[in-house]
């Protein structure tokens, strides 16, 4: 939630901002929404002074006398006032409320106009692209992927979208979850283990909500959310505190499944795992001061390259456009991994600042040293990894020429193996 404050004393910047990202959003509508929930509330405030007044002059009143008596009456009729005053209140606070949260996190001046993904601006690349070989393939045509991958048993279990690891793969995976949750520790992130489902408010706290609503799966009766990423439990840990000044930065990590319906995705960039509704991420979430949260957000990105390294992947490093930006973020970088066999890059971490917008929703603050006033912290989050591309990036540029598929070095203590192989 940006801040109100903001909002009415620099509309345009707001307005700037909100063009920048190209969505839509009434600003005036929501500024004439602040000015009768405000006039409202200096009405009520009035009449309750009037209420105290009419209730001090009857305390010195005798009972049951004619002026007693009028006082009664007059109390009656600003009481009745009150509370009508009170029901369109409490109905403006809701509406306001509501659409301050249908704006968009303001992008930082360092974000890059545009519209869509070709304006995204490449800051940093590694490693080479390996050169196309006539056995390269996509992972999806491996003529012995349902050794390793099952998508035609997950369709029936489940539905499309959500396969089963088998054997090796489901090895791959576990490997690459356990590298990714040490690597993390090694860099000083404590790691927890997070719930999979979480309420409306802590799906509101970090934005998911109303955003993203077509793309979450609810429980019917309980009204619970399956998480998209374990950003959302992460995130709502401190949801409510107010943190020592001392305490900070706090970082933090999880391994969660993620579900996500990514309702309207088709054609040959969904094929296999390039898009799924249930895959497994490691999360890194942190917590900062607002002056160094850009700092910040930079060594978020500088690890997650390094994790890309360490498993010799090629890739680049896209600064996001305003356009192509997610709806709470204020800077955001995406890391993208080269798939040979596809001829395509695939996004495999967004490493993001969200400056105080999300810990205004959720009212995660630290007091300040200095005035001992609370203050709302900055929050970040980055991937660290996600693991069904990275899963494909290694098939597809580990698989050699006998039909076998490298295994990258850092895994190999993981795997016990160099190599997966047909049975």
């Amino acid at each position: 939630m940006i801040d109100p404050k903001l909002l009415r004393e620099q509309p345009d910047l707001v307005r700037a901002g909100i063009q920048k990202k190209h969505l839509d959003c009434d600003v005036d509508a929501i500024l004439q929404l602040d000015v009768e929930r405000r006039q409202l509330i200096s009405e009520t405030e009035a009449l309750r002074a009037q209420q105290k007044a009419a209730n001090a002059d009857m305390a010195k009143l005798p009972k049951g006398t004619p002026e007693f008596l009028e006082k009664v009456g007059e109390m009656k009729s600003i009481s009745g006032k009150v509370k009508e005053l009170d029901g369109r209140l409490k109905d403006l606070e809701d509406e306001w409320n509501t659409q301050l949260l249908n704006v968009p996190n303001l992008p930082d001046e360092s974000v890059p106009e545009g519209k869509s993904e070709e304006e995204n601006i490449e800051v940093g690349s590694w490693g080479e692209v390996p050169g196309e070989k006539k056995f390269h393939v996509p992972h999806y045509e491996l003529e012995w992927l349902d050794e390793i991958l099952d998508f035609k048993r997950g369709t029936k279990v489940t539905g499309a979208g959500f396969p089963f690891y088998v054997g090796d793969g489901a090895r791959l995976a576990r490997s690459l979850i356990s590298f990714f949750l040490n690597e993390a520790s090694e860099a000083g992130f404590e790691e927890m283990g997070v719930p999979f489902f979480v309420n409306a408010e802590s799906a509101t706290a970090t934005g998911q909500l109303p955003d993203k609503e077509a793309q979450m799966y609810e429980t019917r009766e309980e009204g619970l959310y399956a998480i998209p990423t374990a950003e959302v439990p992460l995130t709502n840990f401190f949801r409510d505190e107010i943190l020592e000044e001392t305490r900070l930065p706090v970082y933090r990590c999880g391994h969660s499944a993620c579900f996500r319906r990514e309702a309207g995705s088709y054609g040959k960039d969904v094929r296999g795992l390039n898009r799924v509704h249930q895959f497994d991420k490691v999360e890194l979430l942190k917590w900062v001061k607002p002056e160094t949260s850009f700092t910040e957000l930079e060594s978020l990105r500088e690890y997650a390259e390094n994790l890309l390294k360490k498993l010799g992947l090629p890739f680049r490093t896209l600064l996001m456009c305003g356009g192509d930006m997610g709806f709470t973020n204020c800077k955001q970088y995406d890391l993208e991994v080269y798939a040979v066999g596809q001829k395509r890059w695939l996004e495999v971490s967004s490493c993001s600042n969200f400056s105080s917008f999300q810990s205004r929703r959720a009212k995660i603050r630290y007091r300040d040293s200095e005035t001992g006033k609370p203050e709302f912290v900055h929050t970040l989050n980055g991937s660290g990894l996600a693991v069904p591309r990275v899963f494909v990036a290694i098939l597809e540029n580990g698989l050699q020429e006998d039909g076998r598929i490298r295994i990258p070095d850092v895994l190999v203590p993981y795997m016990g193996k160099e190599y997966i192989e047909r049975k």
